[in-house]
């Protein structure tokens, strides 16, 4: 019998195979020397982690990349552009492979009705509460370092009270007034965070979906596409405004994002969903004790 799987897959190896030539072509013309391309070759790891997490949970690869390029003594211009540059890869790869699973096997599924409602509305709330700070030139209340670490914290300590604190009820698949009311609000905050970290409506926007009750896998489909739209709204900012992305750290961990993107839909079809969000919270707790205690 036939497969209808077998063109999809047919179809992923020829994008993985023309990626990934385009790439070697961009190593051979960056005139980068052979000790160079050894020592940024390690952050092809660091993207593939990095976008596997997030597209695993429906975080920003900026809680991964952020961290990193703190310890590596980058400028916060130079670690937030290039966290925005590198998700623009992975985030894009996460999001047309959660929304292939979509098409092929979760268009009739009542938990997932609202599924495209949730990425038009949350998408354009987020773009324009990050246009709004870009615009009006709004500065964060602290430093990258801190900002960061303290929301790393909150946001880990909440997806622990969802699991251990939220009592089970019903999935629900109906989206309501207030729903629709929140998830502008939420995406307009979202979208101002992600703005000053590289990272945020993904988070909240999962959150939200999860405490709600939403299915969590499509929870976690709908912050990765999300965040996706967001991240390419932003890297005009990032690059033709004021150019200050580390070109050199992108060259590698962008590819290496793009694989991880397309592998983490199999990670969730592994985990259980407490054990998603459980995984995504240690790590969010972390990372906030360690930067704020530094």
């Amino acid at each position: 019998m036939f497969n209808s799987s077998e063109p999809v897959r047919l179809s992923r190896r020829k994008f993985l195979f023309c990626f990934f030539s385009l790439w070697l072509v961009a190593i051979y013309f960056s005139s980068l020397a052979v000790t160079e391309l050894t020592n940024y070759s390690l952050f092809s790891l660091l993207g593939v982690l990095g976008a596997i997490f997030a597209n695993s949970t429906g975080a920003g690869g900026g809680v991964v990349f952020i961290p990193a390029f703190n310890q590596l003594a980058f400028t916060e211009s130079q670690a937030i552009a290039t966290s925005f540059a590198i998700q623009c890869f992975g985030m894009t790869a996460g999001a047309v492979t959660w929304w292939r699973h979509y098409r092929s096997e979760k268009t009739e599924l009542r938990l997932w009705l609202g599924f495209k409602r949730i990425i038009c509305v949350a998408a354009i709330s987020a773009i324009l509460g990050l246009w709004l700070v870009y615009g009006n030139k709004i500065q964060a209340p602290s430093s990258l370092h801190q900002n960061f670490s303290w929301f790393s914290l909150v946001l880990g300590l909440f997806i622990v009270i969802s699991v251990y604190f939220v009592k089970p009820s019903r999935e629900r698949s109906q989206i309501k007034m207030v729903d629709y009311f929140a998830l502008v609000v939420i995406s307009l905050v979202g979208g101002g965070v992600t703005a000053w970290l590289s990272v945020g409506v993904g988070e909240l926007l999962a959150i939200y979906l999860i405490l709600r009750r939403f299915d969590v896998t499509m929870a976690v489909a709908a912050a990765v596409i999300v965040s996706a739209f967001t991240v390419w709204s932003a890297i005009a900012q990032h690059t033709l405004v004021a150019f200050n992305v580390y070109w050199q750290v992108m060259l590698f961990a962008g590819p290496g994002a793009v694989l991880g993107g397309i592998l983490a839909k199999t990670l969730v079809s592994y985990l259980s969903a407490t054990k998603l969000k459980l995984f995504f919270a240690c790590w969010l707790l972390v990372i906030g004790f360690v930067g704020i205690k530094v």
